[in-house]
This record gives C-alpha cells, sequence and structure tokens, in this order.
C-alpha cells in the first residue's frame, strides 16, 4: 500500500468515519451483516480533512486523468465531494441520480454535459460497485466519454473488481480495505484475531452473519 492509502486510512479512523466491530456487526441497506461501516460523508464535517480529500482526489485528476473535461459526483455521497474537486480543477460539475425525478424534467443527470465531453466519476465509495457503475452507464448514454472514477475507499469486493472490469472503467482509490485494516491493527483499534474474521467476511459478504 502507498503512503497516501495509510494516511487517508488514519485521518479516516480518528473522525469515526470508519467503525470496526467484530462482534457486533453492522446491518447494511442491503441487507447483509457486516463488521465494517464506512461513512465518508462524515469528512465534510472536518475542514482539514475535507479540504485533503478535494486536494487528493484533484491531484489523482490532473496525474492520471488529465484528458478530463467535466467531473461527474454520484448522489448522494459524492455530489459534495464532486463539487469541491470540479471547482479546484475549475471544470464543469454535474452530478447524476440513483434514478430519474419523478417529477419536472425527470433528469437522471443534474446540470449540463456537453456532448461528447470526456468525464471523471467522483465516488465516496464502492462496495459492490452496483450504483457507480449506474451512473457511468448513465454518462455515456448521454453520449459522453467516462475517462476513469475516483473513490475515497473501496471495499476490494472481487464483484466489484470484475464490473469494472467488464465496463472498462479504471478506479483509482484514495484508500482502500487493506490499508484502514493495518492501521486499525497498527493503532490498536482492533486485534489480531479480528483480521481473520474480516478478512472472512470480506471474502463472501453477502453469505456472512458474524
Amino acid at each position: 500500500m502507498n503512503k497516501l492509502e495509510t494516511i487517508f486510512a488514519e485521518k479516516l479512523l480518528k473522525v469515526k468515519a470508519i467503525k470496526l466491530q467484530p462482534t457486533n456487526p453492522f446491518t447494511w441497506a442491503s441487507g447483509w451483516k457486516s463488521p465494517f461501516y464506512c461513512d465518508n460523508r462524515k469528512t465534510l464535517s472536518y475542514p482539514a480533512l475535507r479540504t485533503f480529500v478535494k486536494l487528493e482526489t484533484a491531484r489523482i485528476i490532473m496525474e492520471r486523468f488529465p484528458q478530463a473535461e467535466a467531473v461527474a459526483g454520484v448522489a448522494t455521497g459524492a455530489i459534495p465531494q464532486g463539487a469541491l474537486v470540479a471547482d479546484a480543477l475549475g471544470l464543469p460539475f454535474v452530478y447524476v441520480r440513483s434514478k430519474p425525478k419523478d417529477h419536472g424534467l425527470e433528469n437522471l443527470i443534474e446540470g449540463e454535459l456537453k456532448a461528447g465531453a470526456k468525464v471523471i466519476v467522483v465516488e465516496d465509495l464502492i462496495s459492490t460497485g452496483g450504483s457507480s457503475l449506474k451512473a457511468v452507464e448513465a454518462i455515456r448514454n448521454a453520449g459522453c466519454e467516462v475517462v476513469g472514477m475516483v473513490a475515497s475507499y473501496t471495499y476490494g469486493f472481487d464483484v466489484a473488481e470484475k464490473a469494472f472490469q467488464k465496463a472498462g472503467v479504471e478506479l483509482v482509490t484514495l484508500t482502500n480495505y487493506e490499508a484502514v485494516v493495518a492501521q486499525a491493527l497498527a493503532t490498536g483499534y482492533i486485534q489480531e484475531a479480528d483480521v481473520e474474521l474480516l478478512n472472512q467476511w470480506r471474502k463472501a459478504p453477502s453469505e456472512w452473519q458474524g
């Protein structure tokens, strides 16, 4: 893992944006049981951390996706991050809804994208990758090119990695599961015995019951 992954993992743990409860699992919206919960929206409440996410995401885009002509945030978690990054880069910003509005223009994409624009997608969290790749599909259906995606965090599930490969989307993240677990262990947040349990969960999260 690189230095950024370790530093950002430490920062997320410090503000409790990531919670690890191996013996008292959470229930995700999907119904999955999980010993791990990540809420990157907490970073918005800490000005220095908010700026860190903005600048690191913008740096990655400039280095890895310099051809980007617009930024798209995935609703709802990545709307603020995406807008901050677009402002830092001086690029147009749009956000992509999970489903079209049920009134007015029934937009799926809010904002204006020029036909053929090269778009970088900003996401806060990658779990299965389903909602993130729906946003990619919407942008492509609007006649634009998705040059890649930058996310704050990924669980690194096999199902997500395969889905991104199939969709032909390059994904870059600020930090990931391995970095968070390593940092949590180093700081005593979790114990060595917890690591095996967490790894078992990540191998088959839809089947894990704790």
